[in-house]
């Protein structure tokens, strides 16, 4: 199975009973095990779970802390991208030529790097003193 495979699979699952609108995301780790996340609604809208959050979180559950590539699929007009803290959750844990892929169920594809989609990325060298 492919991550676009793996993520539309998943999205199936999704818990959305307010907005009605599924996501899927798929993670290949570094040891080529796909890992994948589906969004989950609570009826406080802040307390939702997105579907990258949950693939990063299989990931690390697995004992995996890095992933080779992404993708992101949702029945809508254009790819959706992930919102900002999903932005900043992946580059935690992908490099930044890592290749993110979004996708509608349709077949519309747009793909950009970790960097692209995060420039100007927060990341623990922000943190160091010289």
């Amino acid at each position: 199975m492919d991550l676009k495979e793996a993520a539309a699979k998943v999205r199936e699952n999704a818990y959305v009973p307010y907005s009605k609108f599924k996501v899927g995301a798929a993670l290949r780790g570094a040891s080529g095990t796909i890992y994948v996340g589906c969004n989950v609604e609570n009826v406080a809208y802040p307390e939702g779970t997105c579907a990258e959050a949950g693939a990063i979180a299989a990931m690390v559950a697995a004992g995996e802390t890095e992933f080779t590539e992404a993708l992101v699929i949702a029945d809508s007009p254009t790819p959706v991208p992930p919102c900002g803290g999903c932005r900043q959750k992946l580059v935690e844990f992908g490099k930044a030529e890592v290749k993110l892929t979004m996708c509608t169920t349709d077949g519309a594809e747009t793909i950009m790097t970790l960097a692209e989609v995060l420039p100007g990325r927060f990341d623990a060298s922000h943190m160091e003193r010289t």
